[in-house]
């Protein structure tokens, strides 16, 4: 339910206030202002990936209109792990102030750094661990280990008079993690004991019950399909995945099997990880592209991006045979991901295609070659009965998950009243332990479209759906300005419409009879006869043939 808009009141001395940005009703854009003195704290700043009516969209980004007039203010931008949903939108907040902090951890802003190289932005930057304690302004910020499904993810306790915040970010309990990280349980129970006065919570897998299994289980069903594949084996992740990535190259130079990386996300991010030491190389196992070809179909593998059928990644490519990796019988082809809602009609369709030419297609939902990173109502119930927060934001999900996320608050024991449904631009108020919403700001998506960013409307993308799938028709009429008689026309052309443009010989007397109509009732101004025709041809489109064009009407007077 969309909340009314109302601008919050100025801010009291001694109050924290906590304006969820994005990530709320959405997988993506995650971003949390905090603001405390006068001064602003923001956790993460990410995109959110558009879906298919979204067309010619790039990337979905935050609004930035509750910061961007107090950009002075902002004294960082903490970090909590690597996804694109969390630090892809950094570019073009920093693009408003270049100097703004970056604090997060050593893989973290690695991979922040090298985005922002191209975007010509070199960032000041800020390396914390977990058991770090730092003041940035006004807030005290302690930074806890979690466990996620990229390494070096951190939660972050933020502390002022007015209370105290934890920001879980991305995470999960995995009690067997592949990097021996775990998520710090007595971390949570001593700031629990201390008192948490708001807990802002992953909510993606709320509604899942039960435990995330263990990462570790996916390394011998990795293996054993290695091992028994015949051909190539080409295996599609998220490009930040360093666990999944890891697992590949075990399983391939355990059987022989050498790997090139493809996708530029991919080379980068994975170099950056081998670099930094959490992506161990066995010897001799990684491959450049260019040589790959020389090497006999049984003894290669291939680790790509496009496991959400994103249409310019790797994976979609081949399934439209657009990429040098020409897929055929014989083949194997995993998706090692989970699919991010809103992506199932275009990850099937890359299924479909690559199973059309012959592939052997190994999907989570038919092998078990992906766990999630995040955590599911068992564990989430585990972190609300350690920590006894007053207050809950759920964060991180669709509406489905904040509610699901909600209830099990409120199952242990979080009064009702005190856990909050919020969505983007909700603005919340701590004070002395109690937490009030205060206000909505009215927040949209902002488009990067090219070179273009926050130029394109949803009015734009209505446009182009429409152009996509009803058509386009522009009628030209040329009139008589005295009388309003049809001098040349109307002439009549269509794309994505119908082929056969006699198919308007049969609306064109009813646009001559409805300007002579309108001549004859004094109607002479060009806009208003162009209105004349568009609901002309409107009318007979849609008893004729159920479609709803784009109809541009020209009116010219002569």
């Amino acid at each position: 339910m969309q909340s009314p808009i109302a601008d919050p009141p100025a801010l009291e001395a001694g109050t924290l206030r906590i304006t969820p940005v994005g990530g709320l009703g959405e997988i993506g854009r995650n971003m949390t202002v905090f603001e405390y003195e006068g001064k602003l704290l923001i956790v993460d700043c990410g995109v959110l990936f558009p879906e298919e009516n979204q067309p010619g969209v790039d990337l979905i980004l935050p609004d930035f209109s509750v910061v961007r007039d107090r950009l002075a203010d902002v004294v960082g931008i903490v970090l909590t792990h690597g996804h694109e949903d969390h630090i892809g939108a950094v570019p073009y907040l920093l693009k408003l102030r270049e100097d703004i902090p970056l604090i997060g951890s050593a893989l973290t802003l690695a991979l922040v750094e090298a985005k922002l190289k191209e975007h010509r932005i070199t960032p000041y930057t800020f390396d914390v661990r977990e058991g770090q304690v730092e003041n940035l302004g006004p807030f005290e910020c302690e930074f806890v280990a979690v466990n996620h499904s990229i390494p070096d993810a951190l939660a972050v306790a933020i502390k002022t008079a007015a209370g105290v915040v934890l920001h879980t970010g991305d995470f999960k309990m995995d009690q067997l993690p592949l990097d021996d990280r775990l998520t710090d349980l007595r971390a949570f129970a001593r700031l629990g004991e201390a008192g948490v006065d708001l807990f802002l919570v992953d909510s993606t897998n709320a509604d899942v019950p039960g435990f995330t299994p263990l990462e570790r289980d996916i390394g011998p069903v990795l293996e054993s399909i290695i091992e028994r594949a015949p051909r190539r084996v080409i295996v599609a992740s998220f490009s930040s995945h360093v666990h999944r990535v890891q697992q590949v190259l075990d399983a391939a130079h355990a059987h022989g099997r050498r790997v090139a990386l493809l996708g530029r996300s991919m080379v980068r991010n994975m170099t950056i990880a081998a670099d930094l030491g959490y992506l161990k190389v066995p010897e001799g196992v990684l491959v450049d592209f260019k040589k790959a070809g020389d090497i006999p179909d049984d003894k290669i593998v291939y680790m790509s991006t496009g496991s959400q059928g994103e249409p310019m990644a790797v994976l979609s490519r081949m399934a439209n045979l657009e990429h040098q990796i020409e897929v055929g019988p014989g083949d194997t082809v995993i998706l090692a991901s989970s699919l991010i809602p809103g992506n199932e009609n275009a990850v099937y369709r890359v299924i479909n295609g690559l199973t059309k030419l012959g592939a052997n297609v190994i999907h989570k939902g038919n092998a078990k070659v992906h766990v999630s990173g995040h955590a599911a109502a068992g564990e989430l119930l585990y972190c609300y009965n350690i920590l006894k927060p007053k207050n809950v934001l759920p964060v991180h999900g669709e509406y489905r998950h904040l509610v699901a996320n909600a209830k099990l608050a409120v199952e242990t024991g979080v009064p009702p009243q005190n856990t909050f449904i919020a969505e983007d631009g909700t603005v919340i108020d701590l004070k002395n332990g109690v937490a009030t919403v205060v206000g909505q700001h009215d927040l949209g998506y902002v488009y990067v479209d090219g070179s273009t960013v926050g130029e394109i409307t949803d009015a734009d993308l209505k446009d182009r759906r429409i152009l996509g799938e009803e058509g386009f028709i522009s009628i030209i009429v040329v009139v008589e300005a005295q009388t309003g008689r049809i001098v040349v026309g109307p002439e009549i052309h269509a794309k994505g419409f119908a082929e056969d443009e006699r198919v308007f010989d049969a609306v064109k007397p009813k646009i001559s009879a409805a300007l002579a109509d309108a001549a004859q009732n004094g109607v002479r101004e060009p806009f208003a006869l162009q209105q004349v025709v568009r609901r002309t041809v409107g009318r007979w489109v849609n008893t004729s043939y159920r479609r709803r064009p784009m109809i541009v009407p020209l009116v010219i007077e002569a």
